[in-house]
């Protein structure tokens, strides 16, 4: 039994260069990084050091405020660095990759018969606990505080996003093994979102809440999936796991091996070879990028994540610990004479105002970077309601977060949002200010003052 949830805010961004559905094994990464700045909130303690050697599933590092939360090498090697930075904070841990793979053995787990506190111990010793993420304040779950419910979004909506109906294809096993162990962890229940007009491997699982979402962006956002069925209240806590991440979860629990294998779209207008790739958590880039039709001596930015809620990376840069896709489109660094007094139609508008991207709604743009205007105070235009379905007031929200009332946080619903909720009103946003940015700042603030 499935329940509809309708979105009719948002926005479709339609861009050019969405990755076909041909898979490429990618060519195998000589080294693999991970950044602890991808797990928010989390104070790195080493459990390696240069020069050591490591299996994959084999803990780096872990949380120095809770030191069972640990943090494994994707890959089995050699540490060959690890970067700090200013007052010694670990910025990264460079490992050098075995061509022979030899994974840490955590033993298979019988997920029917297991209790919850195994299946905790399981995920938390071999790594798979960072893929588990909690609201409020949007950072890895606390394994000591039970959630009132799990979701799971199975459906893409953001720009360029790899389609989740094809890159779990096949892994039916891994997906039931995974929602099975997560319907033990809660007293509640665990929702699924998946696209009404797809065919997800998810809409066939048991033990879970089924719910056929759509609409426009952000129909496939978690946190439009939570605020439609079982929002947030002050005193409550649910988590939230990435589909992708299902099948690593799934995989360790089958055969207890922690695998972080990962099938990645590189898309993007700058890409001449749209696909998907095989590789693992924290590879290189450059070798999936440089590959498939990107210039080097181009003027584009490479994106770990989707255009609109993703993190720059640098052409030799590594996969981030969450990202399922690598976005590529020009840099907008170009100025357009007069640009904001003649008529557009070669860029995404929600307004009416000498822009005519409403003409053609299915129209497939070729955007760059530039922000086309620069950074002023807030200015009321009704605009980001018109993109926002969740049943908040988003100027409003914004603005407490920026004078720091807690109280008025709390009251407005800050503790069920996350940053890429605001995605979309930072698009739109004739002001230029960073919403997401500021979202982060205030979470960070509410955890710290309130936690």
């Amino acid at each position: 039994m499935s329940n509809d949830i309708k979105i009719k805010k948002g926005l479709d961004i339609k861009l050019k260069g969405a990755a076909e559905k041909a898979v490429e094994k990618a060519i195998i990464s000589n080294t693999c990084t991970v950044r602890p700045e991808d797990f928010h909130s989390v104070i790195p303690k080493l459990a390696v050091k240069v020069g050591e050697k490591v299996k994959a599933g084999q803990a780096l590092f872990f949380n120095k405020t809770n030191e069972s939360v640990k943090f494994t090498s994707p890959v089995s090697g050699e540490v060959i660095e690890i970067a700090r930075g200013e007052k010694r904070k670990i910025l990264s841990i460079k490992i050098q990759a075995d061509k022979e793979q030899s994974f840490e053995d955590f033993g298979a787990l019988k997920v029917d018969s297991a209790k919850a506190e195994d299946i905790k111990a399981r995920l938390l010793a071999s790594g798979c606990w960072a893929f588990v993420k909690q609201r409020p304040y949007d950072v890895i779950a606390n394994p000591e505080v039970a959630p009132k419910a799990i979701f799971i979004s199975g459906y893409s909506s953001a720009p360029l996003a790899a389609d989740l109906d094809y890159t779990l294809e096949g892994k039916a096993a891994e997906l039931q093994a995974a929602v099975s162990a997560l319907a033990k962890l809660t007293e509640g229940k665990v929702h699924v979102s998946v696209g009404k007009n797809g065919n997800s491997p998810l809409a066939g699982l048991s033990n879970i809440t089924l719910h056929n979402v759509s609409g426009p962006h952000p129909s496939g956002n978690v946190g439009t999936l939570i605020n439609k069925t079982d929002p947030v209240n002050k005193g409550e806590t649910v988590w939230t796991v990435a589909a992708q991440d299902l099948v690593i979860i799934g995989e360790l629990l089958l055969t207890g091996k922690f695998n972080a294998e990962r099938l990645v779209a590189l898309a993007g207008s700058s890409v001449k070879k749209p696909r998907y790739f095989k590789t693992k958590i924290g590879s290189e880039i450059a070798t999936m990028v440089y590959d498939n039709g990107v210039d080097k001596d181009g003027n584009d930015r490479i994106i770990s994540g989707n255009v609109l809620s993703g993190k720059q990376v640098k052409p030799d840069g590594n996969l981030d610990y969450y990202s399922n896709v690598i976005s590529v489109i020009p840099e907008g660094d170009d100025y357009e004479f007069f640009g904001w007094n003649k008529p557009i139609f070669n860029k995404v508008s929600t307004s009416r105002a000498l822009t005519f991207s409403w003409l053609t709604p299915n129209k497939k743009f070729e955007l760059n970077t530039n922000t086309n205007g620069e950074h002023r105070n807030f200015v009321i235009t009704g605009s980001y309601e018109e993109v926002f379905p969740l049943d908040i007031f988003p100027m409003q929200i914004l603005k407490s977060c920026l004078y720091q009332d807690l109280d008025e946080m709390e009251a407005l619903g800050m503790y069920e949002v996350a940053p890429e909720d605001f995605a979309l009103t930072e698009f739109v946003c004739v002001s230029k200010q960073p919403h997401q940015d500021i979202i982060r700042k205030g979470l960070d603030l509410m955890l710290k003052e309130i936690g």
